[in-house]
């Protein structure tokens, strides 16, 4: 053979080589740049695109790959949709960016069909020409609790009352490794507004009342969520993006400002958040720079307005603040259909919110009209074409950062970490640390394991959905045995004494259990477990935080059959009980407490002390809330019940 036959196909087989390893490097084939029908001694190797080279600078790659992409290109990368509404060769056919899941789940709600779902998803992704990989988000903001037996942590009001952001980490970090076991790359949370009005139904996402609080706490979450260690960084194996929200000011809303109604009309949820600039720059704006300190490259939009603006309208406070004095360089999102509110019509609603600092735009449903409502907005000129390629590049280069075009898919490896021991343990000393002891008199707690007898009721002792509350297995969450758990009666009869007897009625009648004279049985202890029914959102709005008469009239039955009486209430913020306080012997503030309710017996029974704090200002009346924290009376009858930070040992 002759030497320049030689050259030839040696040249040929190092292109070949060549181009398999740029396909591999995504996982997608790749298309060189020219394909000669025959090869000569001057050909050029075919090279990967920049974009798609890992060792290429992250700021080149996203150049590289922004200069290749079409208009439609580009708009799809903007667009965010809901499982359920996708056909999924429109994934490919319009460029989609991004998925979520709305609250829900998949048809086999397991961690492989979670992971099933969305590495096929994935795969319609990296069908395209360019082979860009979907983000997928959901809402974890208690670990991934729309997946059946991932572990359920505290609600963010019972880290707030434990304090501890190494605890907070820790979680942050358990419910990043379950959320990669199925794919899923983008945590719509932690939530950092500052409620100030209890009412609210969204409270328990908040971890306090208090600004540094929740600012402190945020921090931890975002850093255990991206496995940040010292530096922000997003390109570890097991990170998962962080999205603070609600930006900015949604714990401030003004009782009956908001005009939504699902299922019923909301109050406070979506309202007007009614305070002037100073203000809304001290209580709701410092947590989102703490986030933006910590390394928040993604970044949710309020339903809320301020100074008669929807939030995603304020150009001001998106573009302005956000992006211009905070120096945010990651990429804002919208709600769920939140342009939709925005005055006027569905094109003014999508030329407003991108123009003022949207970047991704949450269109659950109706993709199409937003994709060619967008079109039309460029091809206008309503939409400069400099705002688009920003937007784009934000969230490009967030997917290069969290290394989606290396690592699109789930890690099988992690699989069996979802519900592990070892996170459920974690879980539990997350509820240990939640618990405010509110009273305890007559050295009531802890109690003695071999107690011999203990009356214990209420639906919530025996039922994992009430612990759990809202935004488990489905948004509004439900009572039930929804995924697997250990309840508060299945933690105390795993911790007395075999010579102790628990007797459970759920409406605490006990007619039938006598003593051996045949007279009706006190119990040494009764335990009665009461609160709130799961909500979530404005659906949770309450003008009338009182306890349901089942929960007083159950109280004063089982107080009636028991020496001592022991309290736990289960809510998502503090409730009207001081009727209930005064007919307690010991009182528990419980919060939402999650899956392992055994957290719960090792305070009750002494393994662990109580350490918990109130993260928000009890009330002693209704006509107390929302409070004037400025000129707040901390003696009297016109007192809170319990001040910020109460908590007995």
């Amino acid at each position: 053979m002759r030497k320049s036959t030689l050259f030839l196909v040696s040249l040929l087989l190092v292109v070949s080589v060549l181009v398999a390893a740029c396909a591999a490097l995504t996982e997608t084939p790749v298309r060189p740049t020219v394909t000669p029908a025959e090869p000569t001694a001057t050909t050029e190797v075919a090279r990967c695109p920049a974009y798609q080279d890992p060792e290429v600078p992250i700021e080149d790659r996203v150049e590289d790959l922004l200069a290749r992409m079409t208009l439609a290109e580009k708009i799809g990368q903007m667009t965010l949709v809901e499982k359920n509404s996708i056909q999924e060769q429109d994934i490919t056919d319009r460029f989609i960016g991004g998925l979520l899941s709305g609250g829900g789940y998949p048809r086999l709600n397991t961690p492989e069909g979670w992971a099933d779902m969305v590495n096929g998803f994935q795969e319609y992704a990296l069908q395209t020409s360019l082979g860009i990989p979907l983000i997928y988000g959901v809402d974890a903001i208690h670990g991934h609790a729309a997946l059946k037996g991932a572990t359920v942590f505290p609600h963010n009001i019972g880290l707030g009352a434990a304090c501890d952001p190494d605890l907070v980490e820790r979680i942050g970090r358990a419910t990043a490794e379950e959320m990669v076991a199925t794919g899923i790359y983008w945590n719509f949370g932690p939530v950092v507004a500052v409620p100030q009005d209890i009412r609210w139904g969204r409270t328990y996402e908040g971890y306090s009342e208090n600004t540094e609080v929740v600012s402190t706490l945020a921090i931890a979450y975002i850093r255990g969520l991206q496995n940040v260690g010292s530096t922000p960084d997003l390109s570890a194996p097991t990170t998962v993006l962080a999205t603070p929200k609600h930006y900015v000011g949604d714990g401030g809303t003004a009782w009956g400002s908001s005009d939504t109604f699902i299922e019923q009309q909301f109050m406070l949820d979506q309202g007007v958040t009614d305070v002037d600039e100073a203000t809304l720059r001290a209580i709701h704006l410092p947590p989102y720079a703490a986030a933006i300190e910590a390394g928040a490259m993604s970044i949710m939009v309020s339903f809320s307005s301020w100074q008669d603006t929807k939030m995603h309208a304020h150009r001001h406070l998106l573009t302005d603040v956000l992006k211009g004095e905070l120096v945010f360089e990651g990429f804002l999102v919208s709600d769920w259909q939140g342009i939709d509110q925005i005055p006027g019509d569905y094109y003014s609603d999508i030329v407003t919110s991108i123009n003022a600092g949207l970047d991704m735009i949450m269109v659950p449903y109706d993709y199409d009209a937003f994709i060619d409502g967008v079109t039309k907005a460029v091809n206008n000129g309503d939409v400069p074409m400099e705002r688009i390629d920003d937007a784009v590049r934000r969230i490009l280069t967030v997917k290069f950062q969290l290394g989606l075009f290396e690592r699109p898919f789930s890690d099988e490896s992690l699989l069996p970490l979802v519900g592990s021991d070892e996170h459920r343990e974690l879980a539990r000393e997350a509820v240990r640390k939640s618990l405010v002891l509110l009273k305890n008199e007559n050295n009531t707690l802890p109690l003695a394991k071999d107690t011999p007898l203990i009356f214990a009721a209420g639906q919530a002792a025996n039922d994992v959905g009430i612990s759990c509350g809202g935004w488990t297995i489905e948004w509004q969450g439900k009572p039930g045995n929804i995924t697997p758990g250990t309840t508060i009666l299945e933690a105390i009869e795993n911790t007395v004494s075999v010579n102790t007897t628990v007797q459970y009625n759920r409406f605490g009648k006990y007619d039938r259990i006598t003593d051996e004279n045949g007279n009706p049985a006190i119990a040494d202890v009764g335990i009665v477990v009461v609160g709130e029914m799961p909500y979530a959102e404005g659906v949770g709005d309450r003008e009338d935080l009182t306890l349901s008469e089942e929960d007083m009239a159950l109280i004063e039955r089982v107080r009636e059959r028991s020496e001592r009486l022991v309290v736990i209430l289960i809510s998502g913020r503090p409730m009207m009980v001081t009727e209930q306080l005064d007919q307690s012997d010991a009182f528990i503030a419980a919060w939402l407490p999650g899956t392992e309710g055994q957290g719960v017996a090792d305070l009750l029974f002494g393994d662990y002390p109580f350490t918990g704090k109130l993260p928000y200002t009890w009330p002693r009346r209704m006509d107390q809330i929302p409070f004037d924290f400025d000129h707040i009376e901390t003696t009297g009858p016109d007192a809170p019940l319990f001040l910020f930070g109460y908590g007995l040992d």
